[in-house]
């Protein structure tokens, strides 16, 4: 089977193109310009397709001769809402054009818990759920109409993850460098909960989607390692026995302070002309809870996810400390 997988030289993508090219699946990965291929040039059976989601022939030509689709390809910070939209939501519209009609086994959109929002009670959200609470997740959401709108001609699936980690995963990474350095990340009351999928994992379930037999075409489901949700403060006590070390700063940052950092952050973003991570928006989001079943997805992919989170932190760990990047 011949795949094309979008964002292949980013994390999760990179995760994806890797699994196919161990099974032995012929890999396309359309790669921008600036783009890090090395880990890519490690891989057999891959072909660097030069081209992004928003350069409509570009597209078109990536798309012809191959069986399946993953469209893992996305920003997850832009300079303003409507580079949200334009690379989410303009990019995933022309994979989907290009790709309707083609008679292809299937369309795989790597969408976000973001898209459908927080739950309010810490329980697992529904897939109907539509409240996005950040530009991102409502560009995200707006990519799903988007697959959703061509279901009935493209054999399609969207999977929501929760938040994924795993090696060459360079956010989480930064919790682990604060507390190496002595300081615990916590904010508020550290009560927040999420749910967590292991990048192997999450990649596994990518190609599940592709090859299951699948009730109907268009459904979305969620990802996750099947643990139930953790806590912030529990989350950050995970990484601390996988370092060996406790943080010499305990005290957790105050909303309040919190917020005001993440303004500055953002003012300075502006001033730039740069994207950055932290945002209000999304340290208002960290402050929420974002739970969500994968129970749907086991059953109808015929998918197991196989690192929990406590194996899965010290995996991580240990895939940072033996390349150097901590």
């Amino acid at each position: 089977m011949k795949v094309l997988v979008t964002g292949a030289s980013g994390f999760l993508g990179g995760h994806v193109a890797e699994l196919l090219s161990q099974r032995g699946h012929r890999v396309r990965a359309l790669v921008r310009k600036t783009s890090d291929r090395k880990h890519l040039g490690t891989l057999a059976n891959v072909e660097l397709f030069e081209g992004s989601v928003e350069e409509v022939e570009r597209v078109r030509e990536a798309v012809d001769g191959v069986d399946a689709v993953v469209h893992a390809a996305g920003l997850v910070k832009a300079r303003d809402p409507d580079e949200f939209f334009t690379v989410n939501v303009g990019g995933t519209s022309n994979l989907v054009q290009a790709a309707r009609g083609r008679g292809l086994k299937r369309f795989v959109f790597v969408s976000s818990l973001e898209a459908c929002g927080p739950s309010a009670d810490g329980r697992p959200v529904a897939a109907d759920q539509e409240n996005p609470v950040t530009a991102y997740g409502r560009s995200k959401l707006a990519a799903e109409k988007v697959v959703q709108s061509a279901a009935h001609e493209l054999a399609s699936v969207i999977l929501r993850p929760g938040a994924i980690y795993g090696p060459r995963d360079g956010e989480i990474l930064e919790a682990f460098k604060a507390i190496q350095r002595g300081l615990l990340p916590l904010v508020g009351d550290g009560e927040a909960k999420g749910t967590w999928i292991y990048a192997t994992d999450c990649a596994e379930a990518c190609l599940r989607a592709v090859e299951a037999d699948l009730p109907a075409s268009g459904r979305t489901y969620f990802v996750d390692d099947g643990c139930g949700p953790l806590t912030l403060r529990d989350m950050l006590a995970d990484a601390e026995r996988a370092l060996g070390r406790k943080a010499l700063v305990r005290a957790s940052l105050p909303v309040p302070v919190f917020m005001t950092v993440a303004r500055g952050i953002e003012v300075f973003g502006r001033l730039a002309n740069r994207p950055v991570m932290l945002t209000r928006e999304k340290a208002a989001m960290l402050l929420m809870h974002w739970v969500c079943s994968s129970e749907d997805t086991r059953r109808d992919l015929g998918w197991e996810p196989k690192v929990t989170w406590h194996e899965g932190v010290e995996r991580a760990v240990r895939w940072y400390r033996d390349n150097r990047w901590l």
